[in-house]
């Protein structure tokens, strides 16, 4: 059995689908939330490993090093921030983070 572009892409689909639902279903803690975004990102990077691989271009190889590149320093940053806000607020709820409206 070989594997062909729509076992690839079906995967990206699941894993996709699985980080909406997480988003969706979670919304009180921000670090399932950062998961949920992290996962999303891994789900286009398959896809766009996928589509190089099979057309034979490096196009999409080059995308997912610079997507895989912002979302380190978006987990770096976004963990940063969680944890100044669990000293100061003593709860990683998303509800009662809201001293950070304008």
């Amino acid at each position: 059995m070989t594997l062909t572009l729509g076992h690839f892409l079906s995967i990206g689909a699941v894993l996709f689908a699985l980080s909406v639902i997480g988003i969706f279903l979670n919304r009180k803690n921000l670090i399932v939330l950062l998961m949920c975004i992290e996962l999303m990102l891994l789900a286009v990077n398959t896809n766009f490993v996928a589509f190089s691989h099979f057309l034979g271009d490096l196009h999409g190889q080059v995308f997912v090093f610079f997507i895989l590149t912002v979302a380190a320093a978006e987990s770096a940053i976004g963990l940063a921030i969680l944890v100044l806000l669990f000293r100061n607020k003593n709860s990683i709820n998303v509800d009662e983070l809201n001293t950070l409206k304008g």
